[in-house]
């Protein structure tokens, strides 16, 4: 099968958390015998930033991860009927420009050869639903939502007739514990500063914990301002600045603990969708303490983590951490445990093609499975 995928990023994971999960989705489809090419604009802001911020030479680490892969940028003389020629399966990420979307969805309504999906990661569709409502997927099969809430807003306001909810997941060839590093830090977090969407929760279940028990710790991440670097330089915290994806897996082999602090538009609106670094954090073996959400799906069972439903529980519970390697074992090893039977990129590439073949089957085939997002 020839996957053609469309991001808005692959190469850079800056300030891009989608990259983690789709570079992850792209290996394991090369390694089912798939032919995988990714298109990403050229001038990606992704890109362009990590470039600014000293990361050409990870940028260049990333062809040698991902081999098999075909990974092309494309600017404004893209040859879009060139890029689809014998597609099998085409997949759409939602921050593409609305341009390039219709026109993937035309193309498709001419051509009627391959299986068309619409792949939505972010909080838009309950924070900025006009944003959504403005592209036209007349011509795409279906929706991949990254939780089920989000799949059942895409049915209820008519955007389309058939989603399904595809999660995000470790790529577990990448995210994995690294016994031979020896902890150095009782806590470290990465994650990037979210556009204020978490700033207090990031104070109340981060910083404020850390200074409390006057912990060994450090954080990653983009997009802080000033006044929350002072903030963690008050709290002695050490800001490693940008880390990128595939450096992470040794920052959390060197940390015996970790937090879990979803975005305040997920905490809130779209209960079920965790971070993707929960799937990772726990595929690595490092303990979690999560500040609240709520886990709808039942995608991690009890134990496989620690809840904290405010600061003082998040103290409690990474003192309880730290203070009892067995407990911090036990409880890495069942989350460990739960990712690779449930929640890595092979299980989410293996459903990528069972969705495809229920698309494809002519019994069930629809020419299009929308009517017009938006008018």
């Amino acid at each position: 099968m020839k996957c053609v995928l469309f991001y808005h990023a692959f190469s850079s994971c800056w300030n891009n958390g989608n990259a983690h999960f789709l570079r992850g989705v792209a290996r394991e489809l090369h390694a089912l015998g798939h032919e995988v090419i990714v298109y990403e604009p050229a001038d990606g802001w992704s890109r362009l930033n990590a470039v600014e911020d000293g990361g050409e030479a990870s940028l260049s680490e990333v062809p040698e991860l991902f081999r098999g892969v075909d990974v092309r940028p494309y600017d404004c003389a893209f040859d879009l009927s060139r890029a689809l020629d014998g597609a099998d399966l085409v997949v759409v990420h939602e921050w593409n420009a609305p341009d390039l979307i219709e026109a993937i969805g035309r193309h498709r309504i001419a051509s009627g050869r391959y299986a068309l999906l619409f792949h939505d990661t972010h909080h838009r569709a309950v924070t900025a639903p006009q944003e959504l409502a403005r592209f036209d997927l007349a011509g795409y099969d279906g929706v991949l939502a990254f939780g089920e809430v989000l799949r059942q807003i895409y049915l209820k306001l008519g955007w389309a007739r058939r989603a399904f909810t595809w999660h995000e997941a470790a790529d577990i060839a990448l995210y994995r514990p690294l016994p031979d590093v020896t902890p150095q830090h009782d806590l470290v977090w990465v994650g990037n500063w979210g556009d204020n969407e978490r700033s207090v929760e990031l104070r109340d279940y981060l910083i404020d914990p850390i200074a409390a028990l006057r912990l060994n710790a450090t954080i990653y991440g983009v997009r802080y301002p000033d006044d929350a670097q002072l903030a963690m330089q008050r709290a002695g915290i050490r800001y490693g600045g940008w880390l990128p994806a595939h450096h992470v897996p040794e920052a959390f082999a060197a940390a015996r603990v970790t937090v879990h602090v979803p975005r305040a538009p997920y905490a809130q609106s779209l209960p079920g969708i965790p971070t993707i670094r929960m799937f990772e954090a726990m595929a690595c073996g490092i303990p979690i303490v999560s500040a609240p959400w709520s886990d709808v799906e039942s995608l991690f069972p009890d134990g496989t983590y620690l809840r904290a439903a405010s600061g003082d529980d998040m103290r409690r519970g990474l003192r309880s951490l730290l203070s009892d390697p067995e407990l911090a074992a036990a409880i890495a090893d069942k989350a460990r445990r739960t990712v690779l039977a449930r929640h890595t990129c092979r299980h989410r590439a293996q459903q990528l093609l069972d969705i495809a073949g229920t698309l494809t089957s002519g019994a069930t085939r629809m020419s299009s499975a929308f009517e017009g997002a938006a008018s």
